[in-house]
């Protein structure tokens, strides 16, 4: 679980709002700015990766990930389950969702509670739009569904 100590989302907010602009799974970098896991949960690497801030590989984001949930195919391209395939795998076809981030648990929740807070209203204001246009038949497909 994160540290005690978790990120102040106000020193970091800029950086964060660039981060989460991005049309790209915002996961991993949202990751290397939470405060980290304690020495104790770190995996058991060779190399030293300084602040243990490495993927865990639980593939809680992939898990997430509507894109992925709509096109399955994509995930048959690696067997790795952790943030960086994500964003290999889905790259600038992301949703922008931001449900990668909710779902990590390395994220720091002050990092998660800004999401929700202040971001969630333009993610649901920008998908709303998406839908019934013709250049994404999928996410109507995967909205209608969710509703049934």
């Amino acid at each position: 679980m994160p540290l005690r100590e978790q990120t102040d989302v106000k020193e970091v907010e800029a950086t964060l709002n660039e981060i989460l602009n991005i049309n790209s799974p915002p996961v991993a970098r949202c990751r290397l700015l939470s405060s980290g896991f304690s020495p104790g949960h770190a995996l058991n690497i060779a190399e030293d990766i300084a602040g243990h801030k490495e993927c865990l590989a639980c593939g809680c984001c992939i898990d997430a990930c509507p894109f992925l949930f709509r096109e399955p195919s994509r995930r048959e391209k690696t067997e790795q389950r952790t943030s960086m395939a994500l964003e290999t795998i889905v790259g600038g076809d992301c949703d922008q969702c931001d449900a990668c981030v909710l779902a990590c648990p390395q994220v720091d929740t002050t990092i998660k509670n800004y999401v929700v807070n202040r971001r969630m209203i333009e993610v649901m204001s920008r998908l709303e739009q998406r839908i019934g246009d013709e250049d994404e038949p999928d996410l109507d497909l995967f909205v209608e569904e969710a509703i049934t």
